[in-house]
């Protein structure tokens, strides 16, 4: 064989190398972007924290992000608290003020400002379609509402959140039922309430959880005023095998 075609002939087996499924999934195994990103939602996920009803707490890049807290057992300057509505059992100020530090910012709907005035945090409007940036934190609001029943109105102006936790997004949907809004959402991290009377029941959940198509998606809105865990294994066990589910105690 010449020279030339030998040269040929090399180029044609290392790009077949190249291009060869196992070549691939050793270039992935290094450590892509889209497994650092996995790796950070499952950091997020271990280090939550459920603070009951619709209440949350997530830690990421040396942030603390509260959401909804509402008769909490806990206290911890946050960076970032998101309010969805002004309902006593979202819009709490006596457990808002347990997370307040001298640098908390407190994202809320029109409704819940004037509550937390007092805290002596800096709160901010937010509606719904709006984004804002804190601390590095983009926040996009997403409508909540109720189709079925009156306590939401849609004309409220309440909300749910999309928040950008070190290139993690976590949905927290608010108070709602299953909206139009919710289609094509896909975040990494989908907390959905699953209780009925007031929001989405579990089986609706389980039909936004197939529209909203996160990796995990997370029950909430149970075991306190309304719901109860029977409603969050119902939930779980519905998706198994379509959308992985965690469920927090």
């Amino acid at each position: 064989m010449n020279t030339r075609r030998f040269g040929l002939a090399c180029g044609v087996l290392a790009l077949a190398v190249f291009l060869a499924p196992g070549a691939w999934a050793w270039a992935d195994s290094t450590g892509t972007p889209g497994q650092e990103r996995n790796a950070a939602m499952e950091e997020i996920l271990d280090q939550a924290q459920w603070l009951g009803h619709d209440g949350f707490l997530f830690r990421a890049g040396g942030k603390v992000v509260v959401f909804d807290p509402f008769r909490v057992k806990t206290s911890e300057p946050a960076d970032l608290i998101l309010i969805s509505h002004g309902h006593h059992d979202h819009c709490s100020p006596e457990d808002v003020a347990k997370f307040v530090g001298k640098d908390t910012v407190v994202v809320a709907t029109a409704d819940c400002t004037a509550k937390l005035a007092g805290l002596g945090a800096d709160v901010r409007p937010i509606a719904p379609g709006e984004s804002l940036t804190v601390g590095g934190i983009a926040v996009k609001a997403i409508p909540a509402y109720n189709t079925d029943k009156a306590f939401h109105p849609r004309a409220n102006g309440w909300v749910g959140f999309v928040a950008d936790l070190g290139g993690v997004s976590v949905y927290h949907a608010g108070d709602t039922d299953l909206i139009p809004e919710m289609d094509g959402l896909a975040p990494d991290i989908a907390l959905l309430p699953v209780s009925g009377t007031y929001v989405m029941t579990w089986e609706q959940a389980v039909e936004a959880a197939r529209r909203i198509q996160p990796k995990v998606a997370v029950p909430m809105h149970y075991g306190g005023i309304v719901g109860t865990g029977k409603d969050a294994e119902n939930f779980e066990k519905a998706l198994r095998g379509e959308v992985r589910v965690r469920v927090y105690k």
